[in-house]
C-alpha cells in the first residue's frame, strides 16, 4: 500500500505531503483546487508521459514521490533491487520502497527507484504491479487482451490453474522437439561436416592414447634425462664426501668417519655432564641421517642407467605427440581428454538417424494431440468462468446506474498454440439489450467505462488484486441512489486493497475511511492538502451537498451519510 505521497511544485501545489491509510481514502475539494494533481503525480510514478506543463509556474522542476509498504516477497521489490535500488526492512513481513519522478521546466524527466536512478520503463514495470488507475481518460488496468485473460484465469480458480500448468509443460516440450526436428532437417549438411571434423579429431586423439597428467610427468623426466651426466657427477661427489672415494689410497677423511669419531669422543664423557649427553644424542642422530643419505645416493645413482640417451629420445618423441594434441584441442592433456569426451557426446546427436527423425515427428504428433485436448478443456473452463464473471459484473453495473448494460466475455480460438492455450479473451460491453457488444473502451463514455472497471474490480478483488486502486471521478454523471451504490462498492473493494478516489459526490465520499481535502489558499493561486477529522468531514460533506458548509440541515444530512458506512 502507499503510505505517503509527496508533491512539490506540481500544478498549483507548492509542497504537500499526503499520508494514506489502508482501506478507502477519498480526495475532495473545489474545482481547480488541484485534486487531479494527486492522480497526475501517481501517473508520473507509474511511468506515464509528462511534460513541462505539470511544473508550477516559476518553479525549476516538479517532484512526485511515494513511499510504498509491501510484503517482503512482492515482485515489485525484486524488480527494484534488480534495477539497483535499495529497499528498507520494516518488520519480518514488510519492506518499504521509495519511488520518485522529477520533471524540469524544460520538459526533461528523471526517475528514481529505491534511491537509484532508473529508466522510465523500469518505473512503469514496477508501477503496474503496485497501482491500478481508472480515470476519465485512462483505464490502465484490464485494458489489454493479456491482462483480461490473466484476470479471467485468476477468477476461474485452481482447476484451470492446474490444467494450465500441465498444458504449459507439454507446450515447452513441444517447442523443444520442434526446434530439434527443424535443426535435423534444415542443417543436415552442416551437421554432417561437423560430424566428419569431430570424428577425425577424436580418431587422432584416440590414436595417441594420452593419459591425464602424462605431459607433466614426461616434462619432469625429460629435464632429468637432459642433465643426467651433471646429476651423476653431483651424486658421486656427494657420496664420496659422505663415505670416501673407493679409489682413494689410505684413510682419507669423510663425513661419516668424522661424525663417528665425534660421537665416540663425546659419548665417552656423556655421563659426566647432561649437556654433553644431549650433544652426543644429536651427533648420533646426525650420523644416522648422513648414513641414510649416503644409501639413498647409491640408489639414486643406480637409476641413472646407461640407456639415458635412448630413453630421452623416446620421451621427447612422446612429448611431441602430446604437444600436437594440446596445440589443437586444449591447454593440457586433461583439457584434451575433456574435449574428446564432449565431442563424442556431440557426435551422437549429429549422426543422421532416420529412426530419430521419425521418433521426433511421432512425438510432435502426440504432443499436438495432447495440447489440442488440453486447450479445449481450458477453453471450456474459460467460457464457464466468463459466463459467471459476466453475470456478476452485470449485476454490479445494474446497481451503478447502468441497469441495461452487461459485460460479455468472449473466448475465441487463436490461430496458434500459445503458452496459455489457444484462446483469445476479450471483455466487451453491451450498453443495452439490443446493442452489439464492443470491446471495453470503444463506444462507452469515460464515466461509464470507469463504472464498468469498478464493477470488474469489485468482482475480481479477491482473486486478482493489485495493492492500490485509484479512481478519478468514477462517479461522473450519476447521483442519488446510484452514487450511494458506487460509494458502497468502493468500500467493499477497500476490504481487500487500498482504494484512493477523487470525487465531487458526498454520497461517495461518506463511505471513505479517510477524507483528504485539497484547499486553495486565500489568493486562489496555490493549494494545500489536509486530512480531515470526523467533524471536519461533516463540514466538507455539507459544502459538497449544499454549497454552504455552515448549513445546519446540510450538516445533518452529512452525518446521515456518514452513518451509512457503518452498515458496510
Amino acid at each position: 500500500m502507499i503510505e505517503e505521497i509527496h508533491l512539490r511544485d506540481l500544478g498549483v501545489i507548492t509542497d504537500a505531503r499526503l499520508p494514506l491509510e489502508p482501506g478507502f481514502s477519498v480526495l475532495t475539494g473545489e474545482t481547480g483546487a488541484g485534486k487531479t494533481m494527486v492522480v497526475t503525480a501517481l501517473g508520473m510514478l507509474l511511468g506515464a508521459r509528462s511534460d513541462s506543463s505539470t511544473v508550477r509556474s516559476g518553479a525549476k522542476n516538479a517532484l512526485a514521490e511515494a513511499v510504498i509498504r509491501l510484503p517482503r516477497d512482492h515482485q515489485a521489490l525484486n524488480l527494484a533491487e534488480e534495477a539497483g535500488g535499495s529497499v528498507e526492512d520494516i518488520d519480518d513481513q514488510h519492506r518499504e520502497l521509495l519511488l520518485a519522478r522529477t520533471v524540469s521546466a524544460a520538459g526533461r524527466s528523471r526517475a528514481h527507484v529505491g534511491g537509484c536512478s532508473a529508466p522510465i520503463g523500469t518505473l512503469s514495470e514496477i508501477g503496474r504491479r503496485l497501482v491500478a488507475v481508472h480515470g476519465q481518460s485512462d483505464q490502465l488496468r484490464l485494458k489489454s487482451a493479456t491482462e483480461q485473460r490473466h484476470a479471467l484465469d485468476s477468477y476461474a480458480g485452481e482447476k484451470l490453474k492446474t490444467l494450465k500448468k500441465k498444458y504449459r509443460e507439454q507446450f515447452e516440450r513441444y517447442k523443444a522437439v520442434a526446434a530439434e526436428l527443424k535443426e535435423v532437417r534444415e542443417n543436415s549438411r552442416a551437421r554432417a561436416l561437423e560430424a566428419q571434423t569431430l570424428q577425425g579429431a577424436v580418431a587422432e586423439i584416440d590414436a595417441v592414447e594420452p593419459i591425464e597428467g602424462e605431459d607433466e610427468t614426461l616434462q619432469v623426466e625429460s629435464q632429468k634425462l637432459s642433465n643426467v651426466e651433471a646429476l651423476r657427477q653431483a651424486a658421486v661427489t656427494a657420496q664420496a664426501a659422505l663415505t670416501g672415494n673407493e679409489y682413494a689410497e689410505g684413510d682419507e677423511p669423510n663425513v661419516l668417519s668424522l661424525l663417528d669419531a665425534a660421537r665416540t669422543a663425546v659419548a665417552a664423557q656423556a655421563e659426566s655432564d647432561a649437556e654433553l649427553g644431549d650433544l652426543a644424542k644429536r651427533l648420533n642422530d646426525t650420523l644416522i641421517q648422513a648414513t641414510d643419505i649416503a644409501e639413498e645416493l647409491t640408489g639414486y645413482l643406480s637409476t641413472l642407467g646407461a640407456e639415458g640417451p635412448e630413453r630421452l629420445a623416446e620421451v621427447e618423441a612422446r612429448r611431441a605427440q602430446l604437444k600436437q594434441l594440446t596445440r589443437k584441442y586444449g591447454a593440457d592433456i586433461a583439457e584434451v581428454l575433456a574435449w574428446a569426451e564432449e565431442s563424442r557426446q556431440r557426435l551422437e546427436t549429429l549422426t543422421d538417424d532416420p529412426d530419430r527423425v521419425e521418433a521426433l515427428e511421432q512425438e510432435l504428433i502426440q504432443l499436438r494431440e495432447g495440447m489440442e485436448g488440453q486447450a479445449q478443456q481450458l477453453k471450456r473452463l474459460r467460457v464457464k468462468a466468463g459466463e459467471k464473471l459476466a453475470r456478476a459484473v452485470s449485476e454490479e453495473l445494474s446497481a451503478l446506474a447502468m441497469p441495461h448494460a452487461s459485460l460479455v466475455v468472449e473466448v475465441d480460438d487463436a490461430e496458434k498454440f500459445t503458452p496459455h492455450g489457444k484462446d483469445i479473451v476479450t471483455f466487451m460491453l453491451k450498453p443495452h439489450r439490443q446493442a452489439t457488444p464492443r470491446p471495453l473502451g470503444k463506444g462507452a463514455s469515460g464515466g461509464e467505462l470507469s463504472r464498468v472497471m469498478l464493477a470488474l474490480e469489485v468482482v475480481l478483488a479477491e482473486v486478482d488484486p493489485v495493492p492500490t486502486f485509484i479512481f478519478d471521478e468514477v462517479d461522473s454523471g450519476v447521483g442519488g441512489k446510484a452514487a450511494i451504490e458506487i460509494g458502497r462498492r468502493l468500500a467493499m473493494l477497500a476490504k481487500h486493497v487500498q482504494v484512493l478516489v477523487v470525487t465531487h459526490l458526498p454520497q461517495v465520499a461518506a463511505f471513505a475511511d479517510q477524507h483528504v481535502l485539497v484547499l486553495k489558499n486565500d489568493d486562489a493561486s496555490l493549494s494545500k492538502v489536509e486530512v480531515l477529522s470526523e467533524e471536519e468531514r461533516v463540514v466538507e460533506l455539507a459544502r459538497m451537498l449544499a454549497g454552504h458548509e455552515q448549513s445546519a440541515s446540510a450538516q445533518e444530512h452529512a452525518r446521515e451519510l456518514l452513518d451509512m458506512r457503518k452498515s458496510i
